[in-house]
């Protein structure tokens, strides 16, 4: 199996998928820890079935990069929901829902409706639940990944003592002179960023299992923001690279065989804290 994994390794598209598929996985995690304690956890299922709605609307333009429309549409509902929060009529965890199925709907409908492709469940189910289009990705978008993911790192690392204070005491940060509004504002779009990034790696379906999943198996084990952010990276980093190389292996689809290698981490995290007497 070794020396199987070790030849597939030698191919350069092999290399860009696990360049990518790692450089997705850190970044995820990283937010990831925030959004649990802020109670943010289905904002990124809402935005990545927005962003399901956009790439079924740039496949239908015929956009060479699709990027160029997901991005900028998932970033502006991203904004919408976290700037809407408690003083909105429609309160934060319906504006989720609302937003993800009509998009989700809209989406495929706009795809039945004017798609010409002959094989549209198949570009569906590539959209939702990912596929090994991980395996065929372009150089530009490689450089591409790689660019975004610097920028978010860079950000979270430089910002790490305000999103930490924000975090927790939003009310407190405001009263140091914290610019909340700015800096949730940065961290919507930062996590439309991460949410666009994962599309292609386990689909719009899953992407929240992808953000939360290490969050949740690193705070069985840990207790200090700062241990449970690195070790939820650390998680988020093995899931993803054993979910890919198994997938590239078995032939599994891609996604799916990431969330199932998440979940089996969170569970061992879960007997471990519990044999550990963590809370």
């Amino acid at each position: 199996m070794f020396e199987k994994l070790g030849m597939y390794l030698q191919y350069e598209f092999v290399q860009n998928a696990v360049i990518v598929c790692v450089l997705v996985a850190l970044c995820s995690s990283l937010l990831g820890v925030t959004l649990v304690l802020k109670r943010f956890s289905f904002i990124g299922d809402g935005l990545s079935h927005v962003a399901f709605g956009a790439m079924a609307v740039a496949a239908i333009a015929n956009l060479t990069n699709d990027m160029l429309l997901v991005l900028p549409i998932t970033i502006v509902a991203a904004v919408l929901l976290l700037r809407s929060g408690n003083q909105a009529k429609l309160k934060g965890d319906a504006a989720v829902a609302v937003i993800s199925v009509t998009a989700l709907a809209f989406g495929y409908l706009f795809m039945n409706v004017f798609s010409t492709s002959s094989n549209l469940s198949g570009d569906v189910c590539t959209t939702l639940f990912g596929s090994t289009s991980i395996l065929t990705l372009k150089p530009s978008e490689v450089q591409l990944c790689i660019l975004l993911a610097v920028v978010v790192v860079i950000v979270f690392v430089m910002l790490y003592n305000r999103i930490f204070a924000v975090t927790f005491d939003e009310s407190f940060a405001k009263a140091t002179g914290t610019n909340t509004g700015a800096l949730n504002l940065l961290i919507a779009v930062v996590i439309a960023v991460i949410i666009v990034l994962a599309m292609k790696l386990v689909g719009s379906l899953l992407i929240t299992a992808l953000v939360i999943f290490p969050s949740l198996s690193s705070m069985r084990l840990c207790k200090s923001f700062k241990s449970v952010t690195c070790t939820a990276a650390a998680m988020s980093v093995l899931g993803a690279s054993v979910g890919l190389f198994a997938s590239i292996l078995f032939g599994t689809p891609v996604g799916s065989t990431i969330v199932a290698a998440d979940f089996v981490i969170f569970v061992v995290s879960c007997v471990l804290g519990r044999a550990l007497g963590k809370s």
